[in-house]
């Protein structure tokens, strides 16, 4: 009876089935079920990601091309349509700050150019706002919240920064009394960055 057991297919078969069919129903078939654009999409964005964070911090490290070149000269309108257009301030230092309301470092770095308008005033400093890929409305009530004293103009078409290069905000370039590029500074601005970037076009800390 039991060598009939051990012989008989039916009790052969109900032994090793579940064997053979597990690593079937839970294994390798249900990686294949993902499908193949998400598995590609989920193995190259970090590599671009890595690409961007490596062009960055490159773009940051090495000198700008444009010190001391002629500043590109603009004209365009601010958020109550006069006209800004940086010819009409030479003879004057300038700062150029390109800045975006979802830039949480424009965020910090506003009080501190405030606080440089103020203190130079004497000097005739100038800062000039650039909006970069910005909507009006919200970059209307980004200078309003932060009480700024100085233009804010629309770079519709993008062509002001990519004449000056800008990767992303906040970006400030340093203008002085002859309309040269001084002075530029990628990422947001420390107390020591903006005192020493203003010595190139003031002369003094």
């Amino acid at each position: 009876m039991a060598a009939l057991r051990a012989g008989h297919p039916h009790v052969r078969s109900a032994q090793t089935a579940p064997t053979s069919a597990t690593p079937a129903r839970f294994g390798r078939p249900a990686i294949r079920r993902l499908p193949f654009g998400y598995l590609v999409t989920v193995a190259v964005l970090p590599l671009i990601l890595l690409a961007l964070l490596v062009g960055r911090l490159t773009l940051g490290a090495a000198p700008s091309p444009l010190i001391g070149s002629s500043a590109p000269s603009f004209a365009l309108a601010d958020l109550d349509g006069n006209p800004v257009r940086l010819a009409d301030l030479r003879g004057r230092p300038v700062i150029i700050n390109f800045w975006a309301s979802y830039c949480a470092s424009c965020v910090e770095e506003f009080p501190l150019l405030k606080s440089a308008v103020a203190e130079h005033r004497a000097d005739g400093l100038a800062v000039v706002g650039v909006v970069f890929q910005d909507r009006s409305e919200a970059a209307r009530a980004f200078m309003s919240r932060m009480q700024a004293t100085w233009p804010a103009a629309m770079d519709v078409t993008g062509e002001v920064a990519q004449a000056y290069g800008v990767f992303a905000p906040p970006e400030s370039f340093f203008i002085d009394r002859d309309g040269r590029i001084a002075g530029r500074q990628i990422g947001e601005l420390s107390r020591a960055d903006l005192a020493r970037q203003l010595a190139t076009i003031i002369g003094k800390e």
